[in-house]
């Protein structure tokens, strides 16, 4: 099934799209999307996916932090679809890190956001749900957030200086990795 769904490129017009409320997340069209995304999200090797990088419209994330070649020194957690989700409180304090995304790829930028973030969300079975976030899982969370809004995150880089081709990221990260 997956075959069929692709991830939405920078250019398409359905990524500068609001994205819109979830009003009944139990119905199988929902419950579907949720499938949906968290297989594309594992197939690309991602750690977070938005349901408007599929086509979709809705205010559905997934955060799922955990090690890879591009991010190694990613904390490990299980993947968490986001229905409706908002920030509620946010640190004051803006921490600038590297960020890439399946629907921009081969480019990465070095992104402000907030050090933490507090936020509500219903899960899968409709619950509401309440997390802070830190750090690397904060940026997924925001980055993905962003998606709603019509925003990719070269939309939020304070210089074109803080632009890297893909390349020369694994170069950095394998030097990095190896001092």
């Amino acid at each position: 099934m997956t075959e069929e769904i692709a991830i939405i490129q920078i250019g398409n017009p359905i990524l500068r799209q609001q994205a819109q409320t979830i009003e009944n997340i139990s119905s199988p069209t929902v419950q579907k999307l949720i499938s949906d995304l968290m297989t594309i999200m594992l197939e690309s090797n991602g750690v977070g996916i938005a349901a408007p990088q599929i086509g979709q419209p809705y205010r559905l994330l997934i955060v799922a932090s955990r090690p890879n070649f591009r991010y190694p020194h990613a904390p490990e957690m299980s993947p968490t679809p986001m229905v409706n989700p908002r920030i509620v409180n946010h640190s004051q304090e803006i921490i600038k890190g590297w960020e890439g995304c399946l629907s921009v790829p081969g480019v990465r930028g070095f992104v402000p956001r907030y050090q933490w973030i507090e936020v509500e969300y219903f899960n899968p079975m409709g619950q509401l749900q309440k997390q802070i976030f830190t750090d690397f899982v904060a940026r997924i969370f925001q980055h993905e957030y962003d998606h709603f809004e019509g925003l990719v995150f070269l939309d939020r880089l304070e210089s074109n200086l803080d632009i890297i081709s893909e390349q020369e990221y694994q170069k950095m990260i394998t030097n990095v990795s190896e001092s």
